[in-house]
């Protein structure tokens, strides 16, 4: 993350002028055809719901007109000269607004925006409110299914919670909360990956509601080499937060191979290299997650201590 846009959430998150009650940041890069349709029913949802809200849409460097399109529409509008990443474009939506909560959506029409009003609600008593996909996920592409379930599973496991909806594009934070992680928060695709981890690893009250996910109108952008991204992004969070989750299971890999192949050898009368190679990278693995642990430990405490 860039350092005015760290300074400029830092400066917000310690104002007390909370201007408005919700802001809505719609990430948009060439959504011309889709735009429009999106901010009028995010000012009807505002309107009906009486909300003190704002809409504001960044233009990610779009060709096709989009900035125009959410101007003309009603919506502010920052424009970035250059294509920047989904997760810069939020990040750059939030430091440019003051309210209590924080809500975001995709501009291409896939999510139900008057939704965003009940999980308003949800997120007085919450850290985040999620709308989860859920079967609705028949509009992605077969060809992403696999990915998206192996990451999934992935992801549960190490967090040991159940994560319904792990990217999510549909989302409600409670301002004070989201901007805890902001430093960790990268400016890709993965940025919904990233706060959904940090927050449950942090145990924070995550909320997930049943939405419809319609389809979207024009192209994704997402790039299939994402899924490998996101595969990194799961274990560095997880390492981050809990570093045992990941350190402990390998070294217990290592050692059973390594009692496995000593046994074997016993019965040999030969005692291998293998075997205590793999005793030794297991108790350097286990050392290792240990000293993890602790720098973990040091690092967050003083957040705990402000909180």
């Amino acid at each position: 993350m860039n350092k005015p846009l760290e300074r400029e959430l830092t400066k917000i998150s310690g104002s007390n002028l909370m201007q408005k009650e919700l802001a809505v940041v719609v990430p948009a890069f060439n959504e011309a055809k889709a735009i429009g349709a999106t901010i009028g029913a995010l000012r009807s949802m505002l309107e009906r719901s009486r909300i003190d809200g704002e809409i504001i849409v960044i233009d990610d460097g779009s060709k096709d007109g989009t900035g125009d399109a959410a101007e003309a529409s009603g919506a502010r509008v920052i424009r970035l000269e250059e294509n920047s990443g989904y997760g810069y474009a939020l990040k750059t939506g939030i430091a440019a607004t003051q309210s209590k909560f924080v809500a975001i959506v995709d501009a291409d029409g896939t999510y139900p925006v008057n939704r965003i009003a009940d999980m308003l609600e949800l997120c007085r008593n919450a850290d985040m409110v999620v709308g989860d996909r859920g079967a609705a996920m028949k509009n992605v592409p077969l060809i992403r299914r696999p990915p998206k379930w192996i990451l999934n599973t992935l992801a549960n496991v190490l967090a040991r919670r159940k994560i319904p909806d792990l990217n999510s594009g549909l989302r409600v934070f409670k301002r004070s909360s989201l901007e805890r992680f902001v430093q960790l928060l990268p400016d890709g695709f993965s940025f919904t990956t990233t706060i959904t981890l940090s927050m449950m690893c942090s145990n924070l009250r995550v909320v997930y509601t049943p939405i419809e996910y319609a389809k979207r109108v024009g192209q994704s952008s997402m790039k299939p080499t994402a899924f490998f991204t996101f595969i990194l992004l799961v274990l560095r969070i997880i390492v981050f937060f809990q570093p045992l989750r990941v350190f402990m299971p390998l070294g217990g890999v290592l050692f059973l191979l390594g009692t496995a192949k000593f046994a074997y050898d016993i019965t040999k009368m030969n005692l291998s290299e293998s075997a205590i190679f793999a005793l030794l990278a297991a108790l350097v693995v286990w050392s290792l997650g240990l000293i993890a642990d602790m720098i973990s430990r040091l690092h967050l405490r003083p957040q705990t201590q402000n909180d």
